[in-house]
């Protein structure tokens, strides 16, 4: 029966948004579904990640112990890493990775305002092609509406922490050191800019987590909206 449902949805995502309505208004077991309630149902699921997720990345060690986000170094400057490392100074290149993920920590915390405002704005198309899109449909919509405002607002924000903390002085001393190395050619990288990039990567892969859960486990469905939207995506 779920199959049979399935495949009507599939048809209808083709077709007008009453065509689809008619096919939601089919399914008793879950009671009558308005536009409204599906437009609702993406926005809660997005809220879910948001709070979730997002915020795990605004603690400390958000970044630098979640291996599924923590920043790793630019290709430019692994060399460098490998050079401090190979002649003992582990320490000081352990600490200039930390900087970054506590940069990229910092920044985190802008996040939620654009974010709301996005998850505001879904309408019912937006809810009716997110909810039969793939794991990440919901994500992606998210990031293509405020990815440029984000990066915005983690920029200069980076900028300052790595000033707040010392990060500046510390990777000024890592390259002068590397750059020191007989025979190593000499490395200037944006700092700001690539960890700003990491960043807004790792806010929107915890997201992506939350999807993923809420669309794939019936029990992350924590409400009675989540369950009745997110049944009709439902593939078994």
């Amino acid at each position: 029966m779920i199959k049979r449902i399935f495949t009507l949805l599939t048809l209808v995502a083709l077709t007008s948004c009453a065509e689809l309505q008619q096919v939601v208004n089919q399914l008793p077991q879950q009671g009558p579904i308005s536009n409204a309630d599906m437009a609702a149902g993406l926005r809660q699921a997005l809220d879910f990640g948001i709070e979730k997720q997002v915020t795990k990345l605004t603690q400390k060690d958000g970044f630098y112990k979640n291996e599924l986000v923590k920043i790793l170094l630019p290709d430019e400057l692994k060399k460098v890493d490998k050079a401090l490392r190979d002649i003992g100074l582990d320490n000081l290149a352990d600490e200039g990775l930390k900087i970054l993920n506590r940069a990229a920590e910092d920044a985190v915390s802008e996040a939620t305002p654009i974010f709301v405002n996005a998850v505001k704005g879904i309408t019912f198309d937006d809810a009716k092609n997110i909810l039969l899109g793939n794991d990440n449909a919901a994500t992606q919509y998210l990031s293509d509406r405020t990815k440029t405002a984000l990066y915005e607002k983690f920029h200069p924000v980076i900028k300052n922490s790595f000033g707040k903390v010392g990060a500046d002085q510390i990777w000024q001393n890592l390259i002068n050191k590397y750059n020191a190395i007989p025979f190593t050619n000499n490395v200037n990288p944006d700092l700001t800019d690539y960890v700003t990039n990491e960043s807004l990567k790792g806010v929107f892969t915890m997201i992506a987590v939350e999807e993923k859960e809420i669309r794939n486990k019936v029990s992350s469905r924590t409400t009675d909206l989540l369950r009745k939207v997110f049944a009709l995506q439902d593939r078994s």
